[in-house]
């Protein structure tokens, strides 16, 4: 871990924090009921981190250097995706009373996370000729 590493993780981080909030801006009006913005960012967030994470592996179509892993996927989709925003909310739900949108929120944000995290890998797996790893080294994986 060098100095140089850790910069690049936080100005990922600092872009992915500032997409995450005009984002969330965006969906204010169709945020109603349930917390879209939070639903949308984790769906598109686990998109991105599952399609980048498999092309640019050493060994894939599009590699790129190992700071770039990082920035892009702990850097950017970790200041991007809301999962600590998801949680208060789903909290919030239940504690007013709204435990059945808090299982919509708690089933859709879960199955469509993990459906998009599925469908940026295997549509990255295609161009990859069928690889089936996403991360390199662990940490990619925190």
């Amino acid at each position: 871990m060098s100095l140089y590493t850790c910069l690049i993780i936080m100005a990922g981080g600092a872009l992915g924090t500032l997409a995450r909030y005009l984002i969330s801006v965006l969906a204010a009006p169709i945020s109603g009921n349930l917390p879209w913005g939070t639903i949308i960012i984790n769906i598109t967030g686990s998109f991105i981190i599952g399609l980048f994470g498999t092309l640019t592996l050493a060994h894939g179509r599009f590699p790129v250097s190992e700071n770039m892993r990082l920035f892009v996927m702990i850097g950017l989709c970790g200041g991007y995706t809301t999962f600590s925003s998801f949680s208060l909310q789903t909290l919030d739900l239940m504690r007013s009373g709204a435990v059945a949108r808090a299982g919509v929120n708690i089933a859709a944000s879960v199955v469509l996370c993990v459906a998009a995290v599925s469908a940026g890998h295997l549509i990255a797996s295609y161009f990859n000729g069928g690889e089936k790893q996403v991360a390199q080294l662990r940490v990619e994986e925190v």
